[in-house]
């Protein structure tokens, strides 16, 4: 069953350098996708053209019916700038279930404890807002997740927190990362932008493409 289907994106931001140039591909269903590329090769340009932020230069995105999305941007100012709320009644907004033992719960997954619940949101570190981000994303209840950087600003414990997360989540997922060991044991698909606005798509672990790059560049 086929969850996205893009077809000949095109999008530039100014007339010198087409950013994606005719990208198409389509997402079936338990397909776990790593979006590689250097920083500014379009991976969070795609992410926004998804989301609906940005509107193609041409070409189209189709979800399937059944679908649900949640998305972790890489900028996540939007969500905490100038709020106050304390951090378990920020995440009760998103959050069909209200009580608080459930949402401290889901908190905890994020290595959020005691009394850390309790602090506003907007002295929250960067670190702490990612981890925050991601048990919005566990609330959401959503069968697609798209990540751009998720490991930004996060510590040890917490990108192994993420990664454990990802690894037993059952539905589709893009990321976009430079984490090695997060790409190899979340993703069977490997998406690499291409410096000319074209992409490289493999059905592949994140290994297994970076040996298959390494003997094509062999001979």
């Amino acid at each position: 069953m086929i969850d996205i289907s893009v077809t000949g994106l095109v999008k530039s931001f100014d007339l010198e350098k087409k950013i994606l140039d005719g990208i198409t591909f389509q997402i079936d269903t338990g397909e776990r996708v790593g979006l590689l590329g250097k920083n500014g090769a379009g991976k969070t340009t795609l992410f926004k053209i998804l989301m609906g932020e940005l509107e193609p230069d041409e070409g189209s995105v189709k979800w399937g019916q059944t679908v649900t999305t949640s998305y972790l941007p890489k900028d996540n100012t939007a969500y905490f700038e100038g709020c106050t709320d304390s951090l378990v009644d920020w995440i009760r907004q998103y959050s069909v279930k209200k009580d608080d033992v459930y949402l401290r719960g889901f908190l905890g997954r994020m290595l959020f404890s005691g009394e850390e619940v309790f602090k506003p949101v907007n002295v929250l570190s960067g670190g702490e807002k990612v981890r925050c981000m991601l048990s919005r994303m566990m609330l959401s209840g959503a069968n697609v997740l798209l990540l751009d950087q998720p490991t930004n600003h996060l510590d040890m414990e917490a990108i192994q927190a993420v990664n454990k997360g990802l690894c037993a989540f059952p539905g589709n997922i893009l990321l976009a990362s430079h984490d090695h060991e997060l790409l190899q044991t979340t993703c069977n698909r490997v998406i690499e932008f291409q410096p000319d606005g074209t992409i490289i798509d493999r059905l592949c672990s994140y290994d297994d493409y970076v040996a298959w790059k390494l003997a094509k560049e062999v001979h």
